[in-house]
C-alpha cells in the first residue's frame, strides 16, 4: 500500500520549482515557524493563477507575505492583489519582503482585523484566497461572497486541520474544539450554499475551491 507521505513527497519531487526568491522566502519562513502554504499547495495556486488569469485578487490572511509574492510572480503584471493581516510582528516583514520582491508593484497590503476590513470593502474580486485564522473562515464568508464576481473563486487553505475535522469533536484536544466546529460549519455551509459550487481537495492541508455561480 502507498503511503500518504511517499506519494506527496514523489508528486513534490516533480515540481519545476519557483522563483529563487520565494524558494529562500521559504526557507526563512519555515525556520521561523511561520507558517505558509505547502509545497503541493502551491503547485495548485500556480496552476490556478495560469488558468483562472485573475486580474483582482483578494487575499485574507497575509502572514510574511510568501502567498500574495507567489501569486504576483506567477499573474500578469496587471494582476491587483490586496492583501490583510492584523499580527503586528508580522506586518513589517510583509512590507519588507513586498518592497524588495513585488516588482510590478501588485500588492496592497491592508493592516487590521480581517472581519472589519472585509465589511468596509466594496471593490470586486475574480480570486479570492482565504488564510487566516481557521475559527474565522465562517465569519468572513458572507463578505467574501458578496465581494466575489460572479464566475470567481474562493480558494481555502487548510481545511483539514491535518486530519482532525474529520474526527468526532471529541477525538480532539478540547482547546481545538471550537476551531474544529467552526471548520466543520464553513465546509458544510460551501457545500450546500445554491451560490458555490465547491469542492475539497485533499493536497497540502486540504484547500476548498469554491466557484460563485
Amino acid at each position: 500500500m502507498i503511503s500518504e507521505e511517499r506519494i506527496r513527497t514523489f508528486i513534490n519531487s516533480l515540481d519545476r520549482g519557483n522563483a529563487p526568491f520565494l524558494d529562500e522566502l521559504e526557507k526563512e519562513a519555515l525556520g521561523g515557524n511561520v507558517p505558509i502554504i505547502r509545497k503541493d499547495s502551491q503547485g495548485l495556486m500556480k496552476f490556478l493563477m495560469a488558468m483562472t488569469r485573475p486580474s483582482n485578487i483578494l487575499e485574507v490572511g497575509c502572514a510574511v507575505g510568501f502567498s500574495a509574492l507567489l501569486m504576483a510572480e506567477y499573474t500578469d503584471p496587471d494582476t491587483r492583489i490586496t492583501t490583510i493581516e492584523k499580527f503586528e510582528k508580522r506586518i513589517p516583514v510583509a512590507r519588507s519582503n513586498f518592497e524588495k520582491y513585488d516588482k510590478d508593484k501588485k500588492i496592497t497590503l491592508l493592516e487590521g482585523d480581517a472581519a472589519d476590513i472585509l465589511a468596509d470593502l466594496s471593490d470586486s474580486y475574480d480570486f479570492i484566497f482565504m488564510d487566516a485564522a481557521k475559527g474565522q473562515y465562517l465569519t468572513f464568508l458572507p463578505d467574501c461572497k458578496r465581494l466575489l464576481k460572479k464566475g470567481g473563486l474562493l480558494v481555502s487553505d487548510n481545511v483539514l486541520q491535518d486530519g482532525d475535522v474529520m474526527e468526532s469533536r471529541f477525538a480532539v484536544t478540547r482547546r481545538n474544539r471550537t476551531i474544529h466546529e467552526r471548520m466543520r460549519d464553513y465546509l458544510y455551509a460551501i457545500k450546500h450554499d445554491p451560490e458555490l459550487e465547491s469542492v475539497i481537495l485533499y493536497i497540502g492541508d486540504g484547500m476548498a475551491l469554491s466557484y460563485k455561480l
